[in-house]
């Protein structure tokens, strides 16, 4: 299988920055690699083995690393099990999934039953969210409970706004080597400037193949079939998964809506500040 990363070089580099952020978060943690029917999974877990169980699914090219550090105190509580999705620029195995079938929750379901664990809380945003509504939609009898942030999956935003205000700058980007397109492309996605985030991402567009297969939305049947408690937090200000849209449509289809929330003053990636108040309602402060 092609590798997709696009050089050894580039991927040295990202993967370097991954190790950087593990290192930044100046937790305790341990590696746990995990044989899937659809490749090796690398996953990062943190907090005490008698914690009950925690799984956080990150987004699109991100990792687990990104994730421990958007709710950096979960592992105070739970046994929290960090894992990087495969496809994406990180330490799982490059086998890309297909979004429209049944195979996330597959591959999500084999590693829960591979740690043998039960009554596990799952928290995800954005593609991450996609992934953990397929786990639902396979097999929720080992989940508890979930908690999904500006999720994909549910609703799409306005095509041509992508477009324009996402996709074009980080093509130039990927063309030109300007760091300014990365700075538009970060302007319209992320609430706070991050420095990480821009060393990161623009490595990974200049060296990844990145996935633009457009982004399915789960049909009612499947979403009425859920009965596991769902915690939606939507942001107001999203151009890829608007929040107001989401949230409307969510409590059309989903019996088993729990709560949701609505960020008045966020973007797709929302502030640190934001994550602190997601991470203490599902901590149920």
């Amino acid at each position: 299988m092609e590798s997709l990363f696009k050089t050894e070089t580039g991927k040295k580099e990202i993967l370097s920055l991954y190790d950087q952020k593990l290192e930044e978060l100046n937790i305790e943690y341990e590696y746990i690699k995990i044989a899937t029917n659809f490749g090796e999974t690398n996953i990062i877990a943190s907090g005490a083995a008698s914690n009950p169980p925690m799984f956080i699914i990150h987004g699109s090219n991100g990792c687990a690393p990104i994730a421990f550090e958007t709710y950096p105190n979960l592992h105070k509580t739970y046994r929290v099990y960090a894992v990087d999705v495969l496809a994406q620029p990180n330490k799982s195995a490059e086998t890309r999934l297909n979004m429209k079938d049944d195979s996330y929750g597959k591959w999500m379901n084999e590693i829960i039953s591979a740690l043998n664990i039960e009554h596990v809380t799952m928290t995800g945003f954005s593609f991450g969210g996609l992934v953990i509504l397929k786990t639902l939609e396979n097999d929720e009898s080992k989940i508890k409970e979930v908690f999904l942030s500006a999720p994909a999956y549910i609703v799409n935003g306005n095509p041509l706004k992508t477009l324009f205000k996402i996709f074009i700058p980080m093509k130039r980007y990927m063309k030109t080597r300007k760091p300014k397109y990365v700075e538009n492309f970060l302007a319209e996605v992320f609430t706070d400037r991050d420095e990480f985030a821009i060393q990161y991402l623009s490595k990974v567009f200049l060296h990844f193949n990145m996935d633009f297969s457009p982004v399915p939305i789960i049909n009612k049947q499947k979403a009425m079939a859920i009965k596991t408690p769902i915690t939606l937090i939507g942001a107001k200000d999203d151009i890829l998964f608007p929040g107001q849209k989401m949230i409307k449509r969510a409590l059309k289809i989903f019996p088993s809506l729990k709560k949701y929330l609505l960020l008045q003053s966020s973007k797709h990636v929302q502030s640190k500040s934001d994550n602190l108040k997601i991470e203490n309602i599902i901590l149920g402060k």
